[in-house]
């Protein structure tokens, strides 16, 4: 169980006195959680999620917490999280940061079809629409200049073939990033790791035409200011691949990249270098997985991805990627 930190009874009827949420009904550890302890809390206001954050600082926290009660203050279903008595929105918590959010409805969808692909697009441009409005700033802490700190690092565990890659593709996104194009994209705040198990679905409302309805977008611990097409891209070679080839299937892609174009319609600079940027996204996440299988951290309690599934994503976009049009997004 993916639980690091316990909360006892004693524990949890002190931490809910600086709240104004009612009685507690239930609590109960989410065995999923990886980077943080969660727990399902119910009480007699509502369900909620309490977080301890076990890697990132009170220091670091506001961003991600201000940036999630924006989106849902915008109509954006994420979670929203609750302030205490004192005005903040977070506390300490056994020496660690803690937090407690609204829970979202439905359950995560590890095999979506083109339709979930859809309701994700449109949601995912909503919000980045939302967060023009977001006044904090913080960079996408993954982006290329901890690549270039990190893959020399790495690159003494690597084959031949894969030090090539690694080196090679650093390379063209050091230019790419360089570009006066890479600069007119536009952006502002991203998820950043806006993968299937960090989306929920619920049932479709009855007397629609909808077979499926989002529940929302979670785990915003990753986020920060990036170019919206990075955020696109990272998304796409999630939920739109064939994860034993790692190719994209035109099915899930077309839909989920129309229905983002519905609200915010791609620009040039983002047309021409769709593929550069999914080789980004699936570069950033190679070498973090390289990262974590070759150099884990001391206090690590979970086995690492396989980095070798972004490897084979990363090969599959430099065999070639066609830019976006307004009429047909991927091929």
């Amino acid at each position: 169980m993916a639980v690091f930190t316990v909360v006892n009874e004693t524990d949890l009827a002190h931490w809910m006195r600086h709240y104004d949420l009612g009685d507690v009904v239930d609590f109960r550890g989410i065995p999923s959680g990886i980077e943080n302890s969660n727990f399902f809390l119910t009480t007699t206001r509502g369900a909620y999620v309490l977080t301890i954050f076990e890697k990132l600082t009170a220091e670091q926290l506001p961003f991600y917490l201000e940036l999630m009660r924006h989106l849902a203050h915008h109509g954006v279903p994420v979670p929203d999280p609750m302030p205490r008595h004192d005005g903040a929105l977070f506390g300490m918590l056994h020496g660690k940061p803690a937090a407690i959010v609204t829970k979202l409805p439905g359950q995560a969808e590890l095999a979506p079809a083109a339709e979930h692909c859809a309701e994700v697009g449109q949601m995912l441009a909503r919000m980045h629409l939302a967060g023009r409005e977001f006044k904090p700033y913080l960079p996408n802490l993954r982006s290329l200049p901890w690549w270039q700190e990190t893959v020399p690092q790495v690159l003494p565990f690597l084959s031949d073939s894969q030090r090539e890659l690694a080196t090679s593709e650093l390379a063209h996104q050091s230019a790419f990033f360089a570009s006066a194009d890479y600069a007119a994209l536009p952006g502002g705040p991203c998820h950043c790791d806006l993968f299937r198990d960090n989306v929920l679905f619920a049932p479709a409302a009855p007397g629609t035409n909808h077979t499926v309805r989002l529940g929302g977008f979670f785990d915003f611990y990753f986020a920060g200011c990036d170019k919206w097409l990075f955020d696109v891209a990272v998304t796409v070679n999630d939920w739109c691949v064939d994860l034993a080839s790692g190719r994209l299937d035109d099915a899930r892609a077309n839909a989920m990249l129309r229905a983002y174009q519905t609200v915010r319609p791609f620009t040039p600079e983002e047309r021409r270098h769709w593929a550069d940027m999914l080789r980004a996204g699936a570069y950033r996440f190679w070498v973090s997985r390289l990262y974590d299988f070759y150099l884990p951290r001391a206090a690590e309690m979970l086995k690492p991805h396989d980095p070798t599934h972004f490897e084979r994503i990363l090969r599959d976009r430099l065999a070639g990627v066609a830019p976006l049009t307004a009429s047909s997004p991927c091929n």
